[in-house]
């Protein structure tokens, strides 16, 4: 889809569709549209009792303007502080716009935004809203649905002549952050036999630049030999062969910062041998959806030009039953030495990630160290769908990431550490195990559990099981992957 910028007067710019959002004193907001039109807006208004109330919307056609229709979108007397806010009601305008089958739509900023956050974060968080409004993964539908679908092809953002420049850079923003999250979504949405660990491992060893981009992968044997026996304990029931995957990206200025990435790459979860009910098993191919928001960073990493380094790690395998299958009762011992009981083979993520957050805070020694992981249903209890768990051992770091979860307008909450439920997930004949046997306090006991393997390192765990996967549409994402927490991790790293 285009995003062009105008200062032109919206309703003198050739479109199908002019979108204005207005509060309940709407008539001073359209009044410079002229009085004729603000006439035939009050007449159609008034017929629909069209207030400007929340979530009240208006089609008012103007044949005899250059923009064939209007939709007077209402935010109600709220005033809109944060992006997630904004980005929504973007959201919720532009599936209007689609679904009355507009090619190309102008799309108008309110004045209140801009009284709230900078000329950039408004442009950038408008033109995000809009791209990954119109995302849909049509890939598998047939022929008729192509030829019937009609969606937006071209939106035109419009802004006053000394706001263009700020509105340049922040629409350059928004396409480079919407392209990398709409890469993480068609990861996660394509079927599992397509992203096996080696699909993964191809698509990364894609992103190779060689003054900036390196990429490599150790097997299975080289796995073995630095005895990430939880990582191998998981893939061992799979005839896919896993793959560790390392990128690292450095930046033209030397540095002396270096962040580590962590992904989870669990391409499908079955649960192994405590296997999952059918119904549960349906959307386990988005258990790389950790996975699929490192690669996707790394995407546009080199066009972003961070002046950090950044290395990211994903140990991507399968959890499948078989005769070979990770057993409940086994021991494994991961590779900073500790054992690990496992009670629950679903309780798997927990063990990749545990060699593999050891491995990246004792090899590269990084100034912070970040995971990504769909790594319990519990913190969706807590928290819902729509909030992904923070977890840390350090307040400096949270507040960073914390700051980059508010500019990209995705949900994240602070969660605790608490140290008593460590008892929890004490072993009786190894130092822990993989999963307790309350069923109060999951999110808490598996990220007490992932701390185990990050020593002192400066350390955010993010469980992104609820908004990682959308079961239906919303706003601004179509049932499936969403691409959570890519954007938060590019503004992380473009203000680090």
């Amino acid at each position: 889809m285009k995003i062009s910028l105008s200062a032109r007067n919206p309703l003198k710019i050739a479109a199908d569709l002019l979108i204005i959002f207005v509060s309940p004193s709407w008539k001073e907001e359209v009044s410079s549209l002229g009085a004729d039109t603000l006439d035939l807006i009050s007449d159609v208004a008034m017929i629909e009792n069209f207030t400007g109330r929340e979530k009240q919307h208006l089609f008012v056609d103007i044949q005899q303007k250059p923009v064939k229709r209007l939709l007077l979108y209402g935010v109600g007397e709220n005033k809109i502080t944060n992006i997630y806010e904004l980005q929504k009601i973007v959201g919720k305008a532009i599936g209007l716009a689609n679904k009355s089958r507009r090619r190309k739509v102008v799309l108008t900023v309110m004045t209140d935004w801009l009284k709230q956050n900078t000329a950039e974060a408004v442009s950038q968080a408008v033109a995000e809203a809009a791209i990954l409004a119109t995302y849909t993964f049509d890939k598998y539908k047939g022929e008729k649905h192509h030829h019937e679908k009609l969606a937006i092809e071209e939106i035109v953002l419009t802004a006053s002549v000394p706001r263009l420049s700020a509105f340049e850079k922040g629409i350059a923003l928004a396409k480079l952050y919407s392209a990398a999250t709409l890469f993480a979504r068609d990861l996660v949405n394509e079927p599992a036999r397509i992203t096996t660990p080696s699909y993964l491992a191809k698509i990364a060893q894609g992103f190779v630049k060689p003054r900036q981009i390196k990429v490599r992968i150790y097997e299975k044997e080289e796995i073995a030999k630095l005895g990430m026996n939880g990582f191998l304990g998981v893939a061992v029931g799979s005839d896919e062969p896993p793959k560790l995957i390392k990128l690292t990206y450095k930046p033209a200025k030397l540095t002396n910062k270096k962040i580590v990435l962590v992904g989870k790459g669990i391409t499908f979860d079955t649960g192994g041998l405590s296997l999952k009910s059918s119904d549960s098993m349906e959307t386990m191919k988005l258990d790389m959806a950790g996975a699929a928001a490192i690669l996707a960073v790394f995407s546009k990493i080199a066009e972003l030009k961070p002046n950090v380094e950044v290395v990211a790690f994903i140990a991507a395998c399968e959890n499948m039953p078989s005769g070979k299958a990770l057993k409940p009762g086994d021991i494994l011992k991961a590779y900073n030495g500790k054992t690990v009981e496992v009670l629950n083979t679903d309780a798997e993520g927990r063990l990749t990630l545990a060699d593999t957050l050891s491995f990246a805070q004792i090899s590269e020694k990084p100034q912070a160290l970040i995971d990504l992981a769909t790594l319990t249903g519990a913190i969706m209890v807590a928290l819902g769908q729509d909030i992904a768990g923070l977890f840390s051992n350090n307040q400096k770091l949270t507040a960073k990431v914390k700051e980059a979860a508010c500019r990209s307008g995705e949900l994240v909450w602070e969660m605790p550490l608490l140290a008593d439920y460590k008892e929890q997930i004490k072993s009786e004949i190894a130092d822990l195990k993989n999963s307790t046997k309350t069923r109060f306090g999951g999110a808490i006991t598996a990220a007490l559990f992932l701390e185990e393997f990050v020593g002192n390192i400066p350390w955010v765990h993010l469980d992104i099981a609820g908004p990682a996967f959308a079961e239906k549409n919303t706003p601004l994402n179509a049932a499936g992957g969403t691409g959570f927490g890519v954007r938060l991790l590019l503004h992380l790293l473009s203000n680090y």
